[in-house]
């Protein structure tokens, strides 16, 4: 039993997981100015009461891993990135103030609008660029960073953060699909279909830019078996997209959320293929970057306790709360 790999599955499990929820509450908020009615403001702001906090459990999981089984890596990356991860965390500061102020607000309530807006497309933005930078490689000497405060700035880490903004938009639009109805609902499914062919653009751009920008991921991806591996990846995109393409103009409900999620998932195991078996691409392995082995199992033993607990609880919360809300049920969770 390789724990070194077990551990980099649930921390590879948790960002996925964080991903899919926060991302598609984050993209509420990115999608908000296209809807100024305060009631559907509020409606749509309730779809995610409930959960929106809890679905950041998973960032704090996958940061405490990070922690504790690979302590190099996360002292590297939070040196090599420590501005865009400030700017993401003051982003989600003012969205999460906003989210509680913002329904008992009354003469400054489009400030907080703004603020959940700006929070909400900020956080996106600056996890995007968090992952650009990251996919680009981060320069270390004597186990160390070892480039400047600026070095995350690039224009692939931009079209990363992007990318990001359009993914978690797309998931938000999907996501009020499946909890609101109405008029509502069918201006959403008319902002599906552009959100997605933007997303389509992006995952292109990327996918020929990163082998690109680095010879050792593009020998991975078409000097190996690897190639013929990963060929029907784009073929199992485009059959997601006429997917989505047929729940949107059907009007299902719950559909374009699914297809949206095969879509990320599909990305997800693209970026992992061009990572393996690196924690720091080009620089340090999964187990020369990791904890000796008796930390690491001791760790795996807690949380072998823990995470049933959090995926029990966040599973209840969305059993609890499912089904559609309407104008009515605005202000049920506060």
């Amino acid at each position: 039993m390789d724990v070194t790999v077990i551990w980099a599955a649930i921390i590879a499990l948790g960002l996925l997981l964080y991903v899919v929820l926060d991302g598609f509450d984050l993209g509420i908020g990115i999608v908000f100015p296209l809807f100024p009615d305060e009631e559907e403001r509020d409606l749509m702001m309730n779809t995610v009461a409930p959960v929106w906090d809890g679905n950041e459990t998973w960032l704090v999981l996958g940061g405490a891993g990070l922690f504790a089984v690979f302590p190099i890596v996360y002292s590297t990356v939070l040196s090599a990135l420590y501005l865009p991860l400030v700017f993401m965390l003051v982003c989600l500061i003012f969205r999460g103030v906003a989210f509680e102020i913002r329904v008992k607000a009354n003469r400054t309530k489009h400030l907080w609008d703004l603020a959940f807006i700006g929070g909400s497309t900020g956080a996106a933005f600056f996890q995007g660029i968090a992952l650009g930078a990251f996919l680009q490689g981060i320069p270390m000497a004597d186990g160390r960073f070892a480039g400047d405060a600026f070095g995350w700035l690039t224009p692939f880490s931009l079209l990363s953060g992007f990318g990001l903004v359009a993914t978690y938009a797309l998931l938000g639009s999907c996501w009020l699909i499946a909890k609101t109805e109405g008029d509502l609902q069918r201006r959403l499914h008319k902002l599906v279909w552009p959100l997605t062919v933007m997303l389509l653009g992006f995952i292109a751009l990327v996918s020929v830019w990163t082998p690109l920008q680095d010879p050792l991921i593009a020998q991975r991806w078409f000097g190996s078996g690897l190639f013929w591996r990963l060929a029907p990846v784009p073929l199992l995109v485009l059959a997601c997209a006429v997917w989505m393409r047929w729940a949107v103009q059907s009007r299902h409900h719950k559909t374009p959320f699914a297809a949206a999620l095969a879509l990320v998932l599909l990305g997800y195991v693209g970026l992992l293929v061009s990572l393996w078996p690196y924690a720091i691409p080009q620089q340090l392995t999964l187990w020369q970057a990791a904890a000796p082995r008796e930390s690491q199992t001791f760790t795996l033993v807690g949380a072998s306790f823990i995470l049933p607990i959090i995926v029990a609880y966040t599973a209840m919360s969305y059993w609890v709360f499912r089904g559609k809300l309407r104008h009515g049920d605005t202000h049920h969770y506060h």
